[in-house]
């Protein structure tokens, strides 16, 4: 009969996520997932299999942390408008944290966009794609837009989503602002 885990799984991956979201998913070691979520190296092994596991954990976790923000742009029929407000949401969900630390996903998607590992790269993309797919289904609200004008516009504001991110992490809430407001002036 295995032993009982003396954790909860949920809790310690909160505090993964924490590390992944901080340091990115390079940077991140098995001895500094060690530290932050205060189980030994034997443990995270035999729960997760390595550092891969715990960051795909890591991300089932985040994206069910942004399910806040996500669930009511999946319910908006505002078109544009439903997709502005998401972005203020996500600038208020990656700025409420201590250390402004942009969106998770974003950051992991530029490190490891040229790197070898597969499974990583293809549950970044399934979670961009989905929300790619939430951006057309709300551009599409608006009346008059070809399918190719939607599809132009869904790149666009993924791309604008991934800078907004990045600048979350210099530049003032009034800058950022200033963004949201000139990328919807623009569509």
């Amino acid at each position: 009969m295995g032993r009982q885990k003396a954790y909860c799984e949920e809790e310690v991956i909160e505090k993964a996520m924490a590390v992944f979201w901080k340091n990115g998913y390079e940077a991140t070691s098995v001895r500094m997932l060690e530290k932050e979520m205060g189980i030994n190296q034997f443990s995270i092994y035999a729960s997760f299999g390595n550092k891969q596991g715990v960051f795909l954990e890591s991300v089932k976790y985040y994206k069910k942390k942004l399910a806040c923000i996500t669930d009511k742009l999946k319910a908006s029929q505002n078109g544009i408008v439903g997709i502005k407000e998401y972005f203020y949401d996500f600038q208020g969900f990656s700025g409420d944290n201590d250390l402004n630390k942009g969106c998770m996903i974003a950051k992991a998607m530029g490190e490891t966009c040229d790197k070898k590992d597969s499974v990583i790269a293809d549950e970044l993309m399934k979670f961009s794609n989905s929300l790619k797919e939430l951006f057309k289904v709300n551009l599409a609200q608006e009346v008059g837009r070809s399918e190719a004008d939607v599809e132009r516009q869904a790149n666009f504001l993924m791309i604008c989503l991934q800078g907004l991110s990045q600048a979350s992490r210099v530049y003032s809430q009034e800058q950022l602002e200033d963004f949201i407001e000139t990328t919807f002036s623009n569509l």
